[in-house]
């Protein structure tokens, strides 16, 4: 039977809150035939769920999309749910029924409807103050509610209560902005909190980004030096009335027992000083102070665009000793962003003091030195009440280990978990292969974006820093597709680069900006604008393009990634040759100097390439958007940049005149050299492997692309030879090292236990996990068609290697759950695929002869490298001799 499932609006299930004027509705087919495709759908909008009152319908229509449908109906109004279902017609001449009903609602679409206004329990002078707040309010309700929401944000961070109950589950809300252009608010549902009588609503906020310290420089106040908070409740009565309860002067407030909280630093709470029933009707606030209103801009208020942040798991200890230091350690065994929460008891007075980290030194003491000035210590006052529970409300921590500094009575190791926070995607890639370290990589690699995707893509979870850093979401964007659904996670961070970028078109080196200083008239420091950083600007948003096919992302992006172009463009020598500027380059590459970060690579070479590379991306885009004349201005440019490129770094007989790998890497990525010179530069590249035993020399800009660019260029061999190395430098010897997740550099640990200089050593540092990319598109064989992008048409093409004996690799689409499994077995390679409905896979079959494939009745002809076939949706599996030595 024929249906349409698991609706989304705006990638989301049953939305509320969102701030689209067009949103678009997704839905998967559910058929148990093979070969489906959808041939028509017929989407209705309506007002209630039994669609007696329909704003909108399509009637029949005649296609096969499924996954960007976009509303065109009435304007949408604010405040407002929805119901929408769809149903379908396949190729078969089905005809599904009408879908179940899902709905999304509407935020706040028009400012004027903002009748709060911002308010503050601090005061001018307390902008060093870390110390929390409490504020609350109290209002009658008269009538039987049928809804009721609270739309609500902070400067800083917030947490509400009503009636003394918890609202959302959001943490480290409202997620990080640049403050002074875009500020989310969040929209809670809640109804079912609210009581025909007295009610209460109370708020808990921290000084989080807004105020609080920010960067290595010991920075606050960077936007602005007062927190406040911004809410209006809506309640609508079942006869029809309606009434608001907004923040205002009315509102009261009191020091919180939070004493103090900084994202870096951690938390330190004195549960003496909690106020028992503050969040309730009823509670005596008179010793409570005022508030100041505050002149606030509400034009930059947005809906949540994002996801939030929140609790995904929890983590037992694995195990707890004493160091050679007698300190009293927790090992949790996994790298992680969160927090401990943990159990006391005592008498009024005592203290539980927890410090964190992510590794243990040579000796196999607590070390905390490459966390700089991050002092990460939570410190919790017990109240002398039996036993006492915390965990804490406005900061977080990259850690692995715990040490108990102090702790009333005897330490019980069940008395503590690790709380895994991170920013809410759902996980939808997975991989394995018969190599158990390569399985850890994956393994860390997952937990690497974990730790880093916490509200905006950071470099880090544990140091002083924990900033957007663009170069590491670039490298990583692809490996970050496969795993996770991150496309409402990036859309708030595209936002956020456009909200940062600057007016020459110039892109920060952090998103949010922190780092560019901006003088009193207006200038700009020139503390930005990277190659292979700036160019996030226009790679990641096209490679989620292709991971999701979402024309709209292209769409909103498309003037920010033209003027990035542009950018360089006014920098380039001639317009074409990108040699001024500061460049971090091919950083933490292992060519670099003795003592430098700055990889040999020159910078000239590197950025040049990436400007070649995205100025091809932005003719692409263009010519996707119907902006022929963009297209071909920026392919002639292409063009011209090309020219440039080999003119100045290949000499007359076609030798790269840089002698590093990274050269020779990007130089093949992007298709900047001359066809009578690739078989050299192939050769060039693989000499300087050999030259260092088979190992990698390079850094952020050239790892991620060295192994695609060895098994495109007929080196598989290598390719497999360079992931599979054990010892320094490579991969999978941090993982031989008890790596959980990825370093920041190959030798973070030396082998002898010593460590890389402590002023910047990450061992939760994403960009290195790039390679994740590659395991799921090479040695699985699964990826996107760039013509037919979403996965709307699957590239299968498993290449086997490295002494494998078979891979998998699983991945959630648009469309519904695709799946590539292969394995040798006496003799045999045996391949497995499932293909989801309403798309296509284009298979390829490697060393197989079509005369000899044994399985489903697939017509396959020869191509390079085996036999091919163009299948439909199902699941498929052949069998066929295979020899090894081939690979």
């Amino acid at each position: 039977m024929l249906k349409a499932i698991g609706l989304r609006c705006e990638y989301l299930e049953n939305p509320i809150g969102i701030g689209e004027a067009n949103p678009r509705f997704g839905w998967i087919l559910d058929s148990g035939k093979r070969n489906v495709v959808q041939e028509s759908y017929h989407l209705q909008v309506g007002m209630d769920r039994d669609f007696t009152d329909v704003i909108w319908d399509t009637g029949i229509v005649r296609s096969s999309e499924s996954a960007h449908v976009e509303y065109a109906g009435p304007e949408l109004q604010s405040s407002t749910r929805y119901f929408y279902r769809v149903r379908i017609t396949d190729n078969y001449k089905n005809e599904s029924p009408w879908s179940d009903a899902a709905f999304f609602e509407t935020g706040i679409l028009d400012p004027n409807i903002w009748k709060a206004r911002f308010i503050s329990p601090e005061g001018d002078d307390e902008g060093a103050s870390s110390k929390g707040k409490l504020l609350r309010k109290e209002f009658k309700l008269e009538g039987e509610i049928e809804f009721a929401r609270v739309y609500a944000t902070a400067l800083g961070m917030y947490e509400l209560y009503i009636n003394g109950n918890r609202i959302g589950e959001g943490l480290l809300t409202p997620g990080w902005t640049d403050y002074r252009k875009r500020l989310q608010y969040q929209t809670y549902d809640v109804t079912d909190l609210l009581k025909d009588s007295d009610n209460a609503i109370g708020a808990s906020l921290g000084v989080g980004w807004y105020k609080g310290n920010i960067g290595w420089a010991d920075r606050r106040n960077v936007y602005g030096n007062r927190v406040g908070l911004l809410l209006q409740l809506l309640v609508r009565y079942k006869d029809g009335r309606e009434v608001t309860v907004v923040s205002d002067a009315d509102w009261k407030a009191s020091d919180s027992p939070i004493l103090y909280s900084e994202l870096y630093h951690g938390e330190t709470y004195d549960a003496r000083q909690e106020q028992d029933g503050w969040n309730m009707p009823g509670f005596d606030d008179k010793d409570w102070s005022g508030v100041w209103v505050m002149d606030k801009d509400l034009s930059i208020l947005v809906p949540q665009d994002g996801v939030l942040t929140v609790r995904q798991e929890t983590l037992k200890p694995v195990s707890m000793f004493r160091t050679p230091k007698d300190e009293l350690v927790i090992d949790f065994g996994q790298n992680m962003s969160g927090w401990v929460r943990f159990k006391a008891e005592g008498k009024a007075g005592d203290r539980v003091v927890l410090k964190h980290a992510e590794v243990l030194d040579a000796e196999g003491n607590f070390y905390t030195e490459n966390l700089r000035s991050a002092k990460n210590r939570i410190e919790y006052i017990l109240k002398g009440e039996g036993m006492e529970t915390f965990e804490p409300h406005f900061t977080f921590q990259g850690f692995r280990y715990v040490l108990i500094e102090e702790y009333p009575g005897d330490v019980d190791i069940e008395n503590f978990e690790a709380v895994v926070i991170h920013s809410d995607m759902e996980r939808v890639g997975d991989f394995s292969c018969s190599n158990e370290l390569v399985n850890q990589l994956h393994h860390n690699i997952l937990w690497g974006l974990k730790g880093n995707f916490v509200d905006i893509p950071t470099d880090c979870p544990q140091r002083d820093e924990r900033l957007g850093w663009t170069g590491d979401a670039q490298v990583f964007m692809k490996t970050a597709c496969y795993l996770k659904d991150v496309r409402v996670f990036f859309k708030k961070w595209f936002r956020d680069i456009r909200a940062g970028q600057l007016e020459d078109g110039g892109i920060p080196y952090v998103i949010p900006d922190v780092l560019t200083e901006t003088a009193e008239d207006g200038s700009v420091s020139d503390n930005h604008s990277a190659t292979g950083w700036g160019d996030a600007a226009v790679i990641c948003p096209w490679t989620l393009y292709l991971t999701h096919g979402d024309k709209r992302i292209l769409e909103e992006q498309y003037d920010s990634m033209k003027a990035w172009i542009e950018y360089i463009r006014g920098k380039a020598q001639d317009g074409v040759l990108w040699n001024t500027g500061f460049h971090y380059g091919d950083w933490v590459a292992l060519d670099a100097k003795e003592g430098s970060y700055f990889g040999a690579t020159p910078n000239d070479l590197t950025a040049t390439a990436y400007y070649a590379f995205s100025t091809g991306i932005l003719a692409n885009t263009a010519r996707i958007l119907g902006k022929d004349e963009d297209a071909e201005e920026y392919s002639r440019l292409r063009e011209s940049i090309l020219k440039a490129y080999r003119d100045e770094f290949f000499t007359p007989n076609g030798r790269l005149a840089a002698p590093t790998q990274t050269a020779h890497i990007l130089s093949l990525m992007f298709g900047l050299v001359p066809e009578e010179y690739k078989e050299r530069t192939i050769k060039g590249l693989i000499e300087l492997l050999d030259d260092n035993d088979g190992h990698l020399q390079t850094g952020f800009l050239g790892t991620p692309y060295f192994c695609h660019v060895l098994s495109r260029n007929g080196r598989l061999k290598e390719a497999y030879d360079l992931l599979l190395k054990e010892d320094y430098p490579s991969w999978l010897y941090q993982v031989k090292m008890g790596a959980t997740t990825i370093w920041e550099h190959w030798d973070g640990i030396k082998p002898d236990g010593t460590m890389w200089s402590p002023d910047m050593n990450s061992f939760n540092h994403y960009a290195y996990g790039s390679i994740g990319d590659w395991l799921y598109g090479v040695v699985a064989g699964l990826d996107t068609d760039p013509d037919n992008p979403g996965f709307k048409r699957i590239l299968m093409r498993p290449q086997p290697g490295g002494g494998l004996t078979h891979a998998r690799a699983e991945y959630k689409s648009l469309y519904g759950k695709i799946a590539i499994k292969w394995a040798i077995k006496d003799g045999n390679m045996v391949v497995d695929v499932m293909v989801p409905h309403n798309t296509t896979a284009h298979l390829v079959l490697p060393y197989a002869d079509s005369e000899t494939i044994v399985g489903d009745n697939v017509q396959f002809s020869p191509c390079p490298g085996g036999c091919q076939a163009e299948i439909g949706s199902g699941t498929y599996s052949f069998t066929y001799p295979y020899n090894v030595d081939n690979q």
